[in-house]
């Protein structure tokens, strides 16, 4: 695999700026110390700009070429998980209940090994934009740094971003045009019935029936409402009432999931729900409130960009190991904002056997950082090559 000579060759720092990275991680928007690491690394490096502050801890460093011309972004997020480490290895996490169980340390490390390289060689003309984002877990980070307006402030014509894979053949590269992660929105509903004993259902409103019969409905939206080659997902995932077994409560409350690639898929998810709550809150003589909230959009992948990466990731891990036509994912992430704000394109890199994301025993696997660190890197020249 044609790694970088050069990024090769500091393979042994990612390795240690990652296990850093992870011994140390924080949630959300409160990057803080992994922001100021991940300056002091890039001060060292030489880039000409680091801006800090952005998204709360968020920060876009600026490495200038050789003449004139545009600027491309290349994205990591920087935030991790709330979830009790369980891999056992000397750099766990020393921060009780939070660790880098997605991966995000080791995307960090790949941008920095990237920037060290162009850092050195300018071997491109324009600009490079390196963003560091926080809050891709929860709160979507990409999508306040949009609206704070990196995009418009550092003059940012296309972006890129890569995300690791355990399971997938390691330094194998997937994308696809188009989409290629879902919308993700959350929904509650809270019925409000009439509680009273066990014993006497007659006397009361009961809104446990009612909520089981709308967990019921809600399945068929997907069946009965929705094409089925389209990809939908309706899952509930909470249902919480009662307090004792010869208790009929006053209310009840289910929550869950939808995630669309369609807008108009969307929004026939919302009125048939609204509609089913409506109706089955009339039959079952209870008030039945439906709370839809839309979350990260779908993230879409433009076709010409995803096609220019897929030709760079050639070049670094061969012809045969990029799957263009990668089946589209029903997770979602919110480099979808920086998507709709300017074109590019997002990947997966396979880093072999391991627990997946989210898991407790995850870890990230060093070998991978100099694949994504080469590919960043010669993304950058092919992109905006001298001459």
């Amino acid at each position: 695999m044609p790694i970088l000579n050069r990024i090769a060759a500091f393979a042994d720092e990612m390795t240690a700026w990652r296990r850093h990275l992870h011994a140390h991680p924080e949630l959300s928007f409160d990057c803080h110390e992994t922001a100021a690491f991940v300056a002091a690394r890039l001060h060292e490096f030489g880039v000409d700009e680091i801006h800090a502050g952005i998204a709360k801890s968020g920060l876009v460093a600026i490495i200038n070429g050789q003449g004139e011309g545009p600027t491309i972004a290349l994205r990591s997020d920087m935030d991790a998980l709330p979830i009790e480490e369980e891999t056992g290895t000397l750099y766990a996490s020393e921060n009780p209940g939070k660790m880098h169980a997605c991966g995000h340390d080791g995307h960090m490390a790949m941008l920095l090994g990237a920037a060290k390289y162009l850092a050195e060689t300018r071997n491109f003309k324009g600009r490079v934009a390196l963003v560091f984002q926080p809050a891709e877990e929860n709160g979507g980070g990409a999508g306040v740094m949009v609206e704070e307006g990196i995009m418009e402030r550092f003059g940012i014509s296309q972006i890129y971003g890569i995300h690791n894979t355990p399971g997938q053949e390691f330094g194998t590269f997937a994308t696809t045009p188009g989409p290629i992660m879902a919308a993700a929105d959350t929904f509650e509903v809270h019925v409000q019935g009439r509680g009273g004993h066990g014993a006497m259902p007659h006397e009361t409103a009961d809104p446990v029936v009612a909520a089981v019969a709308i967990v019921q409905a809600f399945q068929t939206i997907s069946s009965r409402n929705h094409y089925a080659q389209d990809d939908l997902v309706i899952s509930v995932t909470q249902i919480h009432t009662g307090s004792a077994d010869n208790i009929i409560p006053d209310t009840a409350f289910l929550g869950g999931t939808v995630r669309t690639f369609d807008t108009a898929v969307q929004k026939m998810v919302m009125g048939r729900m609204a509609a089913l709550c409506e109706g089955l809150g009339a039959a079952y003589g209870v008030e039945a409130v439906l709370k839809y909230e839309k979350g990260y959009p779908p993230t879409v992948n433009d076709a010409a960009k995803t096609e220019f990466a897929a030709t760079v990731a050639r070049e670094i891990a061969g012809d045969s190991a990029v799957n263009t036509d990668s089946p589209r994912e029903m997770g979602a992430e919110d480099f979808s904002y920086f998507l709709e704000a300017r074109p590019g394109a997002f990947l997966f890199l396979g880093t072999g056997p391991g627990a997946g994301l989210h898991h407790p025993a995850f870890d990230f696997n060093d070998a991978a950082a100099p694949v994504g660190a080469s590919f960043f890197a010669r993304l950058v020249e092919r992109a905006q090559p001298l001459g």
